[in-house]
């Protein structure tokens, strides 16, 4: 299950809208692949089509799209918001990561 923080809803809506997809129909693809300082960085991107190999979660009125092979990584992480003039925009709140990078978008198990 991917959780999504009442900030990062906000956010979602906003740019989703900014970027022509709808956030009551369309999605929030979130993955992980290799690279980064720490082994693993994440992925996050709009999206509008259901793939078969998908995993839908569905938190706080926001559709998540997990590709199976990322879900074994992200299981149970939040997706949070931090604005103002330290905030570092997204951040993934990962409970399975054992190591992460100082900016918070690469990390290993």
């Amino acid at each position: 299950m991917i959780k999504v923080a009442e900030t990062a809803k906000q956010k979602v809506s906003v740019l989703m809208r900014e970027e022509g997809f709808d956030p009551s129909s369309d999605y929030v693809r979130v993955g992980v692949k290799s690279g980064g300082c720490s082994g693993l960085s994440y992925e996050l991107k709009f999206d509008n089509n259901f793939q078969e190999e998908d995993k839908l979660f569905e938190d706080n009125q926001v559709k998540i799209l997990v590709d199976k092979k990322s879900l074994l990584y992200l299981a149970g992480t939040t997706l949070e918001y931090s604005g103002g003039l330290n905030g570092k925009g997204f951040v993934f709140n990962n409970p399975n990561a054992q190591r992460t990078c100082g900016c918070g978008e690469s990390f290993s198990l």
